[in-house]
């Protein structure tokens, strides 16, 4: 085992470029994809594991939350997270160091995906694609550094009734969106999609892509789609797309990546 591992969770791409640019930093990193059933859990042998993952309806993706409740850590080890949001931090760092104690944390924010809800440039600061990943870059170097050399965070994460609330309801709130999926003639059966899922929720039926509604609102099909096929109503159709420049989806398909 590598001597830092960082767990990733990323829909659309941010997450796992943050989760790139930090192992590049600290090298000697492997990092575990959480997009379904992590294949290792076991990191006892690792000097620093951290988590890298993104703000789903105020708080982190459920399933994060699920997976790092079987992982064993040393109690040695030095740990720490990042989540990443278009503006605000939510509960998610909170929630995760219920379950794992962290040394550090940091919440950074970046172009989002849920298009429905707004467009991707809505960010706080906003800024351009461009600019937001120079930021994101410069801001993965400082974290790498923080975590090379120990740093501790001097306040635990922040938690927020509010978004506690809202992160509750986004398990209902994201099968209700997931039903209102549509497929148009454009989607020639490619099956992307279906291995993106992080949930396994979509299959490919003659020749077409059928969207379920066991759904955490990645939207990585959406926006990964290369004929455009896949809409969550007219404002999608109509929104710029988005996914991180520097992510392909076969990126998100490992579950390993070595950084040496």
């Amino acid at each position: 085992m590598k001597r830092n591992v960082i767990f990733c969770f990323s829909g659309t791409g941010n997450c796992l470029d943050m989760a790139k640019n930090i192992a590049k930093g600290l090298g000697n990193t492997d990092i575990i994809m959480m997009r379904r059933e992590p294949v290792v859990t076991d990191v006892r042998e690792a000097e620093r594991v951290g988590f890298v993952f993104p703000c789903y309806g105020g708080g982190a993706p459920e399933d994060v939350l699920n997976y790092a409740k079987s992982i064993r850590v040393s109690p040695e080890a030095y740990t720490f997270a990042v989540s990443q949001s278009a503006s605000y931090a939510g509960t998610g760092l909170y929630e995760l160091d219920k379950i794992i104690p962290l040394h550090y944390w940091r919440a950074v924010t970046h172009h989002c995906s849920c298009i429905w809800l707004f467009p991707h440039n809505m960010m706080v600061p906003p800024l351009s694609v461009e600019k937001a990943q120079k930021r994101s870059e410069k801001l993965a170097q400082a974290i790498a550094y923080d975590v090379a050399t120990g740093k501790c965070s001097d306040k635990r994460p922040p938690h927020n009734l509010l978004n506690a609330g809202e992160n509750k309801a986004w398990g209902a709130i994201a099968a209700k969106k997931a039903a209102a999926f549509q497929v148009s003639d454009d989607c020639n059966g490619c099956g992307q999609c279906a291995r993106l899922c992080p949930r396994g929720n979509i299959r490919i039926q003659d020749g077409r892509a059928v969207i379920g509604t066991n759904c955490v609102q990645c939207l990585g099909c959406l926006q990964f789609c290369p004929t455009e096929a896949i809409s969550l109503g007219k404002i999608t159709m109509k929104r710029e797309h988005y996914h991180n420049p520097n992510v392909k989806p076969a990126d998100l398909m490992q579950t390993v990546i070595e950084v040496k």
